[in-house]
């Protein structure tokens, strides 16, 4: 058996094939271009890779053209933690010394001793990692948005306080509305604002989009840019006014692109053979949903048992016993984009879910507080989805709740 490690480097590649004994068998620099590619499809062919037996490779990245031309085929890839390959590092040398190909000879040594202890890359199918693509370009369109909006917010606090009692008070997602950005790019200064007309407070509205209570909306927000506020000197309002306007052309473009994204999403996700189950959860919209098959993936084989994806959304606590000692606690390490899902999934599915709202309020009773309710919710839901996917069912609120709902209806 070959074993193959690859140190990842950004123009250059060390690459290390050992055997069964742990021979070197051969090591190698490659470029990270397409002649490097085939310089290393080339040595893994002159010592037995094959089609049907290729050469399990390991590497400190899950990501990249490199990993997608190894993934090719049926062969094995393993995206070893740098961390955890740091620590292997200190088996073979006490001097930490270390180098691009000693680093390689680790990770091809990791393979040949602790293969078992290891999990290849899922096999997940083209469309669900084109999915899982634009669910994660999304949500962090979305955390830069709102980003984005919370430094507007502080600037718009140290100059120009009636801007967010007309606009961030006043509407959903406040500095975010189209109304309340092109409001501020009419008016960046509060003395300007204070000269806006009816009209051209009816008209910014109108250009936002809105076609109900545009009258009512323009009367009220008139009437709050007038209102007596303090004021810093003119020159100083004037280049805050000028850093505001920056600032919201970055906003612009990050809600354009969030939504862009988003579109995107709905088209691509209701598509894929899992999106049927997945959305059939209470809670789960095509947005949310996307991020739980980015995560997860659609290689059922990925998780052994529901255990292992509630310890890899970090939904499960984990339990630390040493002597006398034992504590129960939150999971820290853990897949984030997946917990921060499986949060608004819980919330959401309060008012969706009889049963679910029902587990929460006991929870709750117990004494848990609302993170810890909502964190063992989540724990409870997505081990139903692995049942789900696994046996391909949609879900059922009267199997998933049966005690709970009993005892809401008594």
């Amino acid at each position: 058996m070959i074993y193959c490690g690859i140190d990842w480097g950004e123009k250059t590649h060390a690459v290390a094939l050992v055997d069964d004994e742990g021979t070197l068998l051969a090591k190698r620099m490659i470029t990270d271009d397409a002649a490097g590619y085939k310089l290393l499809i080339g040595l893994l062919a002159e010592h037995g890779d094959t089609e049907d037996t290729p050469i399990p490779v390991a590497i400190e990245t899950p990501r990249g053209l490199l990993v997608a031309v190894l993934r090719t085929g049926k062969r094995q890839v393993y995206a070893v933690n740098p961390m955890a390959a740091a620590r292997y590092r200190d088996r073979h040398s006490v001097t930490r010394k270390k180098s691009d190909p000693g680093d390689a000879l680790v990770l091809a040594n990791i393979l040949r001793t602790d293969r078992h202890a290891h999990r290849p890359l899922p096999a997940d199918s083209d469309q669900g990692r084109a999915i899982a693509v634009l669910a994660r370009a999304q949500q962090d369109a979305v955390w830069s948005r709102q980003q984005l909006a919370n430094q507007l917010r502080s600037l718009l606090r140290e100059y120009y306080p009636a801007a967010l009692d007309a606009y961030h008070q006043r509407w959903q997602n406040g500095l975010c509305r189209p109304e309340a950005r092109i409001l501020l790019e009419l008016a960046p200064t509060p003395a300007k604002a204070a000269r806006l007309s009816l009209a051209q407070l009816r008209s910014a509205i109108r250009r936002a989009g809105r076609q109900r209570g545009i009258d009512a909306d323009a009367e009220s927000i008139r009437g709050v840019l007038r209102a007596e506020y303090a004021h810093q000197p003119t020159l100083v309002e004037d280049a805050m006014g000028r850093q505001m306007l920056a600032l919201l052309r970055q906003l612009d473009a990050a809600c354009m692109a969030a939504d862009e994204l988003a579109e995107a999403v709905e088209e691509a996700f209701p598509q894929h053979p899992d999106a049927e189950i997945i959305l059939s959860f209470p809670g789960l919209g095509t947005q949310l949903g996307a991020r739980i098959l980015a995560e997860i993936g659609d290689d059922h084989t990925r998780f052994a048992t529901a255990r292992g994806m509630k310890a890899y959304a970090g939904a499960s606590p984990i339990t630390r016993a040493s002597g006398k000692k034992t504590s129960v606690t939150r999971r820290w390490i853990k897949n984030d984009r997946l917990n921060h899902t499986g949060y608004l999934w819980a919330f959401a599915s309060l008012r969706s879910s009889p049963g679910a709202k029902a587990h929460y309020d006991r929870r709750r009773e117990a004494g848990d507080w609302h993170a810890a309710a909502q964190r063992n919710l989540f724990n409870k839901m997505i081990g139903q989805l692995y049942h789900c996917l696994q046996n391909h069912l949609v879900f059922d609120e009267a199997q998933a709740f049966p005690t709970k709902l009993l005892t809401v209806a008594a």
